[in-house]
């Protein structure tokens, strides 16, 4: 049984469903096999992505390969209450509301749970924490799962090291399918959309500061410089600063880089990276968001604290007035702003990052048995099978090596 928002929105849901799946060729290739084999009959896999129209896709494909699909979100605010209605109509258990307060978000994630899965995917680590903990008794069944982004992955080597991992799980995040892909290009793109789309301000000519030069910030620092800014990224990690350098962008603390910022981003997946030092230098009308998974990196409470007015100025923008008179805006809360006030990745780009989902659940159904209970990295041969497939439906080939050249790569001799 569903719980979602207003049934009646299902309609444009559903067109939002069909678009995406008309630009996910690699999926499709996917679930044309798993009609045919249903690789995953008998066994029931709870969902807890962005819950849009990619993810429903994902939902879809799984329900195809023979799965008892359960579909939640893994943010309140990047559940898309059409898609959320689209789904339930088609007849996949959806748990999603957007908007609802944590203790909401929390109790959707539990009636997930109550399907007692055999299969996960988690996106940030929520499932797992609640199987961990409070839904421990739902964890009868569970064979194993997979993670799809960076903070995610944290938080199982954390458990994986304090021996207190619930299952197997697969590091999703890590295949170059997904990070090379997504968190770049697709994190690149779907960020600036949103923020352009929210502010409706330029970017070029802006002094954008980029927290975090990983993969996530590669790609938002790549594209603010496409678009004309003038970009300075913060680091902790004295290589990825290098890098940056190298990439002709200005590195310099945040303690800095907060004077002299229009736009800030951050993408490190860590907390407290903007906070009130870095706000009481701030110019007047500076922007402030968020790209990593969890609404601790910018420190909107203590914003909040030293203000005397906080006010919405738009939709997905609130204003807070500095007793000094100048204002700060936090586009969608602090939250990951690319879905809050977006639409997501590209359906392209999540093409290959729910392929590589859908074929890692079918090896944890095949493999969980012979596995023990720790992270483990995407095997290579699904993400090489992923970017072929991807290359083939984009109309691309490349070279193969020959017999002699693989046996030059492999031995000593030469």
């Amino acid at each position: 049984m569903s719980i979602v928002k207003d049934m009646s929105l299902a309609p444009s849901g559903l067109q939002k469903i069909q678009w995406v799946r008309d630009f996910m060729p690699a999926l499709s290739g996917i679930e044309e096999r798993f009609r045919r084999e249903k690789p995953f009959s008998g066994l029931t896999i709870a969902v807890s992505v962005h819950l849009e129209a990619k993810t429903a896709n994902l939902g879809l494909v799984l329900r195809e390969g023979g799965a008892d699909v359960h579909l939640t979100g893994c943010n309140p605010l990047s559940t898309q209450d059409d898609v959320a209605a689209a789904m339930a109509q088609l007849g996949v258990d959806t748990y999603g509301i957007h908007g609802v307060d944590m203790q909401g978000y929390e109790d959707l994630l539990v009636e997930t749970l109550k399907c007692k899965p055999h299969l996960i995917v988690d996106d940030g680590g929520d499932l797992i924490s609640l199987l961990g903990g409070r839904c421990v008794q739902y964890g009868e069944r569970l064979m194993g799962g997979c993670e799809e982004t960076t903070t995610g992955i944290h938080r199982l080597r954390a458990r994986e090291r304090a021996r207190i991992l619930p299952c197997p799980m697969m590091a999703v995040n890590d295949a170059k399918a997904k990070h090379y892909y997504d968190n770049k290009y697709g994190t690149g793109q779907s960020s600036w959309d949103a923020i352009m789309h929210t502010t409706n301000l330029m970017v070029a000519g802006k002094t954008v500061v980029v927290a975090g030069y990983g993969w996530c910030g590669k790609g938002i620092a790549m594209r603010a410089k496409g678009m004309g800014a003038d970009v300075i990224v913060t680091e902790v990690d004295p290589f990825k600063a290098l890098e940056a350098t190298m990439e002709n962008f200005r590195v310099m603390p945040m303690d800095e880089a907060a004077k002299v910022g229009d736009i800030f981003v951050t993408a490190t997946g860590c907390k407290n990276v903007i906070v009130e030092r870095h706000f009481q230098v701030m110019k007047d009308n500076a922007i402030l968001c968020n790209s990593g998974h969890f609404d601790c990196e910018v420190d909107v409470a203590a914003l909040a604290a030293m203000s005397e007015e906080r006010f919405s100025r738009r939709a997905n923008i609130e204003g807070f007035r500095l007793k000094d008179g100048r204002v700060l805006n936090v586009l969608a809360e602090g939250r990951l702003v690319n879905l809050a006030a977006g639409n997501g990745h590209p359906a392209e780009i999540m093409d290959m990052s729910f392929a590589v989902q859908a074929l890692s659940l079918e090896w944890m159904a095949q493999h969980w048995d012979s596995l023990e209970k720790r992270v483990y990295e995407v095997p290579e041969e699904i993400d090489d099978q992923i970017g072929r497939v991807k290359l083939a439906a984009m109309g691309l080939s490349i070279d193969e090596l020959t017999p002699e050249q693989k046996a030059y790569l492999a031995g000593w001799e030469a």
